[in-house]
């Protein structure tokens, strides 16, 4: 409950009515009025009361005799008594509210003593009944301890009767602690030195195929091996148990490779009557264990090798006889009528089915980390199993040597062609190279190749050859004046370009680094056909030149001989042949030349005095011989004037059939320049003379005629004065 004050009207009233505004009381009472209540700690100080007085007010009711008893026992103010009286009397309960709270005023302390008297007078009832529980734990202490000590007492005694069975306990503990460890030794050295009945029954039993336990148990055994021959390695020599871990893991060893060969031998058998090759992980894992037993992995081999032998041949014969699947490809023989698709479609097959075979087998040896361009050389590093490749690899395609062999020669020997079996023959060699580069020269195949090659080369030269001999036989037309290439001629020479033609457009020109290598390699075909044509066309000339003197058989050579070097020209490996050609051609060039020049001293009537002059005796004067004499040299003079007006100086007409327009200004510049130097020659030794008196009117003879004894206008005559300054 809360306390209750008196009216603030009443106090007012005190207040004012005091004679001094400055009495103590009135200050107080002012203090107090001043004073707030509101703070938290005045607060709880109140509601601690009001709990206080709350809890007594409902406790006691109200009463006559309580009212009574209160007067009795508390003096109350006048002021509370006035209150009091009046007061309702119909509210009963408001009044013992106030009548608490005058009591509370007046008694105070006196209620907070006795409700702290009364808290202390709990605390010690509560702690006597502590007090008694303690004494009774102190009595069971007491007895525990009496207890303990007897159970101490007996546990001496009984430890000192059981001491020495406590020894030999822990002895039998030390003990049993030394054998287990020597018992996990024995366990662990026996699983690392033996196999579990998992790995033995993987090793030995015909039931359970090749796989991942079988090769761990077979590493595990080798393992065990290796290790067991460390330890019998030591100082002690070896052991009896050594001994037996070797000879029974010795055995294991031997049945796991016995166990490979067997199922690699079974495998081999059934991949090798199939089209489709595929190399498995375990496949390629048991030729890698197995290679350690070279005998046993050469037996299972031989039978791979004879199976793809009889695949391989089953298969070529259905590719020649048969075609492919549903008849695409189409067979091979249905194209023998062409020669060329025939044999390349049968060495293409056999190509074909070496690069399979030889993937194959490559995967089947783990070695496709090789990498090797199309056509490139195969390097080998001499490892056993590149030897086991190139075995197999040639014994694969042994049985495919015999009917490729018969079908390619027959189909050679009939051609008639030149052309046609250079092409073949070109065919084969480039295969053969292909063939040696993959498989090697030693092989079975590359050697079959090589023989036929070579028969092929045979028939073609063969060929060839027979067509230079008929060239000799051929004669020249004696009714034809022309001085061009004969038809013979021109239709072995086109014969000659078709097959350079078709060696430029090859892969075998192409294969040489250096151009000599590739003039080398197609050197024997030039000389075969070149010579033969060379040779015709001298001795054919020489014989139509006998029947038919004034047929300029000299222009004629040079015109065939610069046909086939027109023809040689396009092709860089014929270089060496060309040059010989030319070498030929500048011989019959300067012959011409030659033979030119004494033609334009006969036209021009200087033949007789240049002969003279070249001829005579140093002390014979020029003027006593009868051709330089001044009335004969004046004639001639004046017959190489007239001949200098002609178009003979600029175009003869022995030249005009002379097919190379640049043979022909070299042929007759070399002539004039011939001419001019005889001309200069004459005129310098009749001015020497002149001047010495022994040849009278020496310049009158010389200055009558073109060019007037001046070698320089002469030259310019000729138009050999621009040549001479390029």
């Amino acid at each position: 409950m809360s306390l209750s004050v008196s009216p603030s009207s009443t106090i007012q009233h005190a207040l004012t009515s005091t004679p001094s505004a400055r009495n103590p009381v009135t200050l107080r009472l002012r203090k107090i009025l001043g004073t707030t209540f509101t703070d938290p700690a005045t607060t709880e100080a109140f509601q601690t009361l009001s709990q206080l007085y709350s809890t007594s007010v409902a406790c006691v009711p109200y009463t006559d005799s309580t009212e009574r008893s209160i007067d009795d026992e508390d003096d109350w103010s006048d002021l509370d008594s006035e209150g009091t009286a009046s007061g309702d009397n119909g509210s009963r309960q408001a009044d013992i509210t106030n009548e608490t709270a005058a009591r509370a005023r007046k008694n105070l302390q006196r209620d907070l003593e006795n409700k702290l008297a009364e808290g202390s007078q709990h605390f010690l009832e509560a702690f006597g009944e502590v007090d008694q529980k303690l004494d009774d734990l102190q009595r069971i202490v007491a007895e525990m301890r009496q207890h303990c000590d007897d159970a101490e007492a007996q546990l001496k005694l009984t430890e000192e009767a059981s001491r020495s069975l406590l020894e030999q306990a822990e002895s039998l503990k030390t003990e049993r602690q030394a054998v287990e460890t020597r018992k996990s030794i024995v366990l662990l050295f026996l699983d690392h030195f033996t196999l579990n009945d998992d790995e033995v029954e993987a090793i030995t039993s015909r039931e359970l195929s090749l796989g991942s336990p079988f090769f761990s148990a077979l590493n595990k055994t080798e393992r065990i091996r290796a290790d067991c021959r460390v330890l019998m390695s030591g100082e002690e020599g070896p052991t009896k148990a050594g001994m037996d871990i070797m000879a029974t893991t010795s055995s294991y060893l031997e049945q796991g490779y016995d166990k490979i060969h067997r199922w690699l031998t079974f495998e081999f058998r059934r991949i090798g009557r199939e089209s489709q090759l595929e190399v498995s992980s375990v496949m390629c894992e048991a030729i890698r264990r197995l290679s350690q037993r070279p005998e046993l992995l050469t037996d299972a081999l031989s039978f791979l090798s004879e199976a793809r032998q009889s695949t391989s041949l089953t298969h070529f014969l259905d590719a020649l006889t048969r075609g492919g699947p549903s008849g695409l490809p189409r067979p091979i023989e249905l194209h023998a009528h062409d020669p060329i698709r025939y044999i390349g479609d049968m060495l293409a097959w056999v190509h074909q089915a070496i690069a399979a075979e030889c993937e194959f087998l490559e995967s089947l040896f783990g070695l496709n980390g090789q990498a090797r361009m199309v056509g490139a050389v195969r390097t080998s590093n001499g490892t056993e199993e590149e030897e086991w490749v190139k075995d197999l690899l040639n014994s694969s395609v042994t049985k495919l040597c015999v009917p490729l062999k018969v079908r390619v020669l027959q189909t050679v020997r009939v051609q008639d062609s030149s052309l046609l079996s250079y092409k073949i023959a070109n065919l084969l060699q480039y295969y053969m190279f292909t063939m040696q580069r993959t498989i090697g020269d030693q092989s079975i195949l590359s050697q079959t190749l090589s023989e036929i090659t070579e028969v092929s080369y045979k028939v073609f030269f063969d060929s060839i050859e027979t067509q230079g001999r008929a060239l000799h036989r051929i004669p020249l037309e004696l009714d034809d004046p022309s001085l061009s290439p004969p038809h013979s001629i021109i239709d072995h020479a086109q014969l000659l370009r078709e097959i350079m033609q078709v060696y430029d457009s090859s892969l075998l020109s192409e294969g040489y680094s250096d151009p000599s290598e590739a003039s080398t390699g197609f050197r024997r075909i030039l000389d075969v056909m070149v010579d033969p044509a060379v040779t015709m066309c001298a001795a054919a000339a020489e014989e139509k030149a006998k029947s038919r003197p004034k047929w300029d058989r000299a222009v004629f050579v040079l015109n065939c001989l610069g046909y086939l070097e027109n023809v040689l020209e396009p092709f860089a490996f014929t270089e060496d042949k060309r040059k010989e050609v030319r070498d030929n051609i500048e011989e019959r060039v300067r012959s011409l030349e030659d033979e030119h020049y004494q033609d334009i001293l006969k036209d021009t009537s200087l033949s007789d005095a240049i002969h003279t002059l070249e001829t005579k005796d140093p002390a014979t004067p020029l003027s006593r011989l009868p051709a330089t004499e001044p009335e004969a040299l004046a004639k001639s003079l004046g017959k190489f004037s007239l001949w200098l007006s002609t178009s003979d100086v600029i175009s003869p007409p022995r030249l005009f059939p002379l097919s190379s327009s640049l043979l022909a200004g070299q042929v007759h510049h070399g002539a004039l320049r011939r001419v001019v130097c005889a001309y200069s020659a004459l005129c310098e030794e009749v001015r020497r003379e002149s001047t010495r008196g022994k040849y009278v009117a020496g310049s009158v003879v010389l200055g009558r005629e073109r060019p007037f004894g001046q070698a320089e206008l002469l030259r310019q005559i000729f138009g050999l004065e621009e040549e001479e300054v390029k």
